[in-house]
């Protein structure tokens, strides 16, 4: 009788702590998927800044722009044609 009971609370116990090794594991794993979706989501802002910053640069590269500020901020100005020389192919081999 006493095995009996034993018996019964050893399995209760068991019964118990893998019904709590149970909620544990769900926990940690809604808890895995809560960080994967933010991580998924701060990627997709990351990547949208990406983009723009990538857009941004080349607006800012574009030749026409390059020459306004050139003649803007630095006061160049393009050199008239008889000042411009064009060196041939010949001319820088060795």
């Amino acid at each position: 009788m006493v095995a009996r009971g034993l018996l019964a609370v050893a399995l209760a116990t068991g019964v118990f702590a893998s019904a709590v090794g149970v909620v544990a594991a769900k926990h940690e794993s809604r808890q895995a998927f809560i960080d994967q979706q933010q991580a998924l989501s701060q990627r997709d802002v990351l990547n949208l800044e990406w983009t723009q910053l990538q857009i941004e640069q080349s607006t800012w590269a574009t030749q026409g722009r390059v020459e306004e500020q050139a003649r803007e901020r630095l006061d160049m100005i393009q050199p008239d044609s008889d000042r411009i020389v064009v060196i041939g192919g010949r001319s820088w081999a060795r």
